[in-house]
């Protein structure tokens, strides 16, 4: 879900196109898979889900904006700092990633 959001808020075609299929492939639900790939905040998601892709979307449109209370939004959705920072790192690669893709 990250992958495709990051790759979407970046304009990242490749990364659209291969992560729209690896998230298809992972919920074996087209369905709710195309409606994230439109717009994630009207999917039904879990609370917990939405709240971590719009922590990535803040991350990767504005990271300098990024407070306390964003983290701390993670946590009461029951993410714990190992999870927080791995949320961070993934967001943080496929930002990389898209970069190297369209350069």
């Amino acid at each position: 879900m990250i992958a495709l959001v990051v790759s979407q808020l970046n304009d990242c075609d490749y990364g659209i196109t291969r992560h729209r299929r690896g998230l298809r492939r992972l919920l074996r639900d087209d369905e709710l898979a195309g409606r994230i790939e439109s717009d994630y905040r009207n999917t039904g998601l879990d609370a917990r889900h939405l709240i971590m892709l719009c922590f990535a979307e803040k991350l990767t449109r504005r990271p300098s904006q990024i407070q306390r209370a964003d983290v701390e939004a993670l946590r009461a959705a029951g993410f714990d700092d190992p999870d927080i920072l791995g949320v961070v790192e993934v967001i943080s690669y496929y930002a990389y990633v898209n970069r190297i893709a369209e350069g």
